[in-house]
């Protein structure tokens, strides 16, 4: 019974910020015509939405699928072994830092307090749940998630970025 009530408690930063995020893009679409923007500002937010969701968001999909040990027919969070190629080689939680990103790129395209504050608090619900999927991950897969935590940071992808580029030379 005490595995039910952890459940819900380790999933109350992510359907927290979930649903700032939806607030963040409903408020933001409802108040678009009616704010000034700085408009290169905007064209960064779209940029960064775009960039974000093919780089951070789809990558990791397609990265599961071939070096995860996905069985055919399940979805691709069912890996069964540690991925750390392709954009896992960068950074552990892409798909989070999609989330941190969205969360950013509200803020530069509609530039409004409200959507600025909404804004500003996904990015420690995110990052609270980025610490939770460590704690999985490591019941999960064991010394192997541990060694690969040592070799790839977990949000930061410019260091991870850096540190690829440094071992490659």
């Amino acid at each position: 019974m005490a595995k039910k009530s952890t459940f819900w408690i380790n999933n109350i930063p992510s359907t927290l910020a979930s649903l700032l995020f939806i607030v963040q893009i409903i408020f933001g679409t409802y108040l678009l015509s009616y704010i000034s923007q700085i408009e290169i500002l905007a064209y960064l937010g779209v940029a960064l939405y775009v960039f974000s969701g093919f780089i951070f968001g789809m990558l990791p999909v397609f990265e599961f699928r071939k070096k995860g040990g996905v069985e055919k027919g399940k979805s691709y969070i069912h890996t069964n072994k540690v991925v750390d190629s392709g954009i896992y080689s960068i950074v552990r939680h892409p798909q989070y830092i999609t989330f941190i990103l969205f969360g950013i790129a509200g803020m530069l395209l509609f530039q409004h307090w409200v959507i600025i504050l909404l804004g500003i608090a996904i990015i420690p619900l995110v990052y609270i749940d980025l610490k939770t999927a460590d704690k999985e991950a490591i019941k999960k897969f064991g010394e192997d998630y541990k060694n690969y935590m040592k070799k790839v940071p977990r949000s930061n992808f410019l260091i991870g970025i850096f540190r690829l580029i440094k071992n490659k030379k």
